[in-house]
């Protein structure tokens, strides 16, 4: 068996400076620590504390990784409901979990995440809020050195389940009902109308599949579609309904907290347009106006990705998972009642 002895002697360097290397000590020079790297791989040296932890039950352990990296505060009420959808659901399972931040992780390169991870028993990923600009968490799931669930990401393999609603057919579905609202109180044609799509982010998993349901929509309806990215922003979605809302019938907006953006530019602009959001947030009672959204079960969600994680450790190969969705309307009322 090769011990840290091996890999010193193997790396030219001292024991101690194994040591630091595997405890990812900040004063090591960047020489040394490519040595040890090198003859860590040469030698498949696995330390000790690793090597029980993978022979133990905790192998079968499951690592919630989690984005805190919001850009707004209320994506912390999806957060939350994530979590405790799937802890809650590991603990009826009695399944054994850690949680991480993307951010606790994000210093490693991938080889070093994959060593960390396994060193602490896991045996399957649970990702919540990867997106395309996520390249360290992404490498570590394109190692394949374990099963992966991923939350509202449309990747599936052999080794990578996706469980979350179908965001295509999810926008389809707010943004129509919301249309045909529009023509039910003000007649007309729908091919006559002119509407603002407000997306997310344009690096987004998401935003992809939600813009091809609106733009499926368009081509069904015949309407003008004029689509802007939001980032999700509050901000930014007010910003842009500033300027392009009097030219607009219906804006169409890829999350509730830029509809409450909008909401409020046309209040400043005293227009009456309108809107839909999309997400099922609880602030969108307080807008006031009972617009359209989408809700999405967040902890339903966890929970079936939490299921997803279990068949995953028992060696059952990746797919896709989609949960229901719902349109509906919040009201203030329904908020304190």
């Amino acid at each position: 068996m090769v011990s840290i002895k091996d890999v010193a002697a193997k790396a030219g360097v001292a024991i101690s400076t194994v040591s630091k290397v595997l405890n990812h000590y900040p004063n090591v020079s960047a020489a040394s620590k490519e040595k040890v790297q090198a003859a860590i791989k040469e030698l498949n040296y696995i330390p000790n504390s690793m090597a029980a932890a993978l022979s133990s039950k905790r192998s079968a352990r499951i690592a919630i990784l989690i984005n805190s990296a919001s850009s707004y505060q209320t994506g912390d009420e999806a957060n939350m409901q994530y979590l405790s959808g799937a802890l809650n659901c590991a603990r009826e399972l009695s399944l054994d979990t850690i949680t991480f931040f993307f951010s606790m992780l994000e210093e490693r390169n991938a080889e070093e995440m994959s060593r960390y991870l396994k060193s602490q028993g896991v045996g399957v990923l649970l990702v919540f809020g990867l997106s395309r600009e996520d390249r360290a968490i992404r490498a570590l799931i394109d190692r394949n050195d374990f099963p992966a669930v991923l939350v509202d990401v449309p990747l599936s393999g052999e080794r990578i389940s996706s469980v979350g609603i179908d965001e295509e057919v999810a926008q389809y579905d707010v943004a129509r009902k919301t249309i045909q609202e529009h023509i039910g109180k003000n007649s007309g044609d729908p091919s006559s109308l002119r509407v603002l799509y407000i997306a997310g982010n344009g690096n987004g998993y998401t935003t992809a599949e939600r813009t091809k349901g609106i733009r499926r929509l368009s081509d069904e309806l015949g309407f003008s579609l004029s689509v802007r990215y939001g980032d999700f922003s509050e901000k930014k979605a007010r910003g842009i309904a500033l300027v392009a809302s009097a030219e607009r019938d219906v804006i169409i907006c890829a999350s509730d907290l830029m509809a409450i953006g909008v909401l409020n530019a046309l209040k400043e602009l005293k227009l009456s347009r309108t809107v839909c959001g999309f997400g099922g947030l609880r602030l969108m009672a307080y807008a006031g106006n009972g617009i359209n959204t989408v809700k999405e079960d967040f902890e339903l969600i966890a929970r079936k990705a939490t299921e997803e994680a279990r068949y995953m450790l028992n060696g059952e190969p990746g797919k896709r998972v989609y949960v229901p969705h719902s349109v509906t309307k919040y009201q203030y009322l329904d908020m304190i009642n």
